[in-house]
């Protein structure tokens, strides 16, 4: 699924967030979205979404503008949110097949052995089985990281998809990072597009294809990494980008 954000723009009353921002993500690209604090990404992310209203421009994804078929491609997209938050009392396993039930549409008609299935292999991709009947009160901001990565994981991966991460890597220790960064190549390799949001430049520039520089709003670069680095790293060429604008 390809991505096509055209002269977006948003304010809040008299703060523009975003100002004219267009970007190309390819199909099947691991693509990451970087800028400091306060550069408008949130809103981009939430734009992606469709949970914020933009102001002009448009949004397409494989061709279908957002605004105009929200369900069907809402459908296609898998969401990972910056902060992972769920009802305290429910066990991970509860938390896993209502998301099921909720955002995947033949499961609700066939359900039952199926719908435990997902969740099985969604535990075991995110590596938490042993977390499957803990309540989300008696977690660690890692383990709720770890199962925000398992509700990402529950949908029909057997065709293309968007994957949207907004900082993937907060909370996780060594481990938990190098864990989702295999994920995401495996994700990668299945041919689905993959959009980060992150502050982490080392872990981004080992695993993304393309970026794009977000600064008050604006896109100060856009395109392949290796080809806007040259020959320095990405935290030097981000530094510098920031610095001179």
């Amino acid at each position: 699924m390809d991505i096509t954000i055209n002269n977006l723009c948003k304010s809040y009353g008299s703060i523009a967030a975003l100002k004219n921002c267009s970007i190309v993500v390819p199909s099947g690209s691991v693509f990451a979205l970087i800028g400091p604090n306060g550069a408008g990404k949130t809103t981009l992310v939430k734009a992606l979404l469709s949970l914020v209203k933009i102001d002009s421009g448009t949004i397409a994804l494989s061709g279908s503008v957002v605004s105009e078929c929200e369900s069907l491609l809402r459908e296609q997209i898998s969401y990972l949110p910056e902060k992972y938050a769920f009802y305290p009392y429910y066990t991970v396993e509860n938390i896993l097949k209502l998301v099921g039930l909720v955002y995947v549409s033949s499961l609700r008609k066939r359900g039952g052995s199926e719908l435990d299935t997902m969740v099985t292999k969604a535990l075991e991709r995110a590596q938490i089985v042993e977390l499957r009947a803990r309540k989300v009160k008696t977690l660690s901001k890692g383990q709720l990281q770890r199962v925000g990565v398992a509700q990402l994981l529950m949908c029909d991966v057997s065709s293309p998809r968007l994957f949207i991460l907004d900082e993937p890597f907060s909370g996780l220790d060594p481990i938990g990072i190098r864990d989702l960064k295999v994920l995401i190549s495996e994700l990668h390799q299945q041919g689905h597009t993959i959009f980060i949001n992150s502050h982490i430049l080392s872990e981004i520039e080992q695993i993304a294809d393309e970026v794009a520089v977000l600064h008050h709003g604006e896109i100060l670069a856009l395109g392949k990494i290796k080809e806007l680095v040259g020959n320095k790293n990405l935290e030097e060429f981000f530094y510098n980008k920031i610095k001179g604008a």
